[in-house]
């Protein structure tokens, strides 16, 4: 489990595994078959808050996923809270079997950081994006700012923060994640070269989602 659990990951897991870990151990007194769906609920929480090492492009002018799913849309559109101008935007659904741990798309620093409160839509409702409480993140270098933003689903109702506004991040580093099935959307400039679909299943830290140009 240390391989796959990482300290901030199991934190965010320790009262769901130890109520689990209890009812089995109550659950024996009374059937060994609800004893059992107990084991098997709290591997499914091991599993659920997984947060393994990947690896992470080293290129600077890669921008990787920020959490694992399907890309859901690639749309242009207005990004009014940070940037105030016209961005492509990636949205990617986490369903409650991807890794849940959001990583920073390019190296940088955070310069804006802010929650909202909102609803718990089905993160693949299309009002999900404008309706859904959610946290908009900020990263910032030399080459320009990429704006990520966390939002809530039906079941995931839970957005954690690790990181904070002038921390320095890496490429692929954790800054936060979202407690089960969720969407997470990446803001690009225009200028970038989106290298994904539609469709795609990308891995956070690791799957290229866009190029920017030299």
């Amino acid at each position: 489990m240390p391989s796959l659990m990482r300290s901030q990951t199991l934190l965010e897991a320790r009262w769901i595994l130890l109520i689990l870990a209890l009812g089995g151990v109550a659950a024996l007194f009374v059937s060994a078959w609800l004893s059992l769906i107990f084991l098997v609920l709290f591997l499914f929480s091991i599993a659920f808050f997984r947060d393994p090492n990947r690896p992470v492009p080293e290129d600077p002018n890669l921008i990787v996923a920020p959490a694992d799913g399907w890309v859901r849309d690639i749309v242009e559109l207005d990004e009014k809270e940070v940037l105030k101008t016209k961005t492509r935007r990636v949205g990617i659904f986490l369903s409650i079997f991807d890794v849940h741990t959001n990583r920073a798309p390019i190296d940088g620093r955070i310069t804006y950081r802010q929650h909202h409160e909102g609803l718990c839509l089905d993160a693949r409702d299309p009002d999900c994006p404008e309706k859904n409480e959610a946290m908009t993140w900020a990263f910032e270098n030399s080459r320009g700012t990429v704006v990520v933003r966390q939002l809530t689903g039906a079941i995931a109702r839970r957005i954690v923060a690790w990181a904070s506004v002038g921390d320095e991040l890496k490429k692929g580093e954790r800054f936060g994640m979202i407690r089960f099935g969720s969407r997470t959307e990446l803001y690009l400039p225009l200028e970038a070269e989106v290298l994904v679909k539609k469709g795609d299943h990308v891995c956070g830290g690791s799957t290229v989602i866009a190029r920017l140009p030299d």
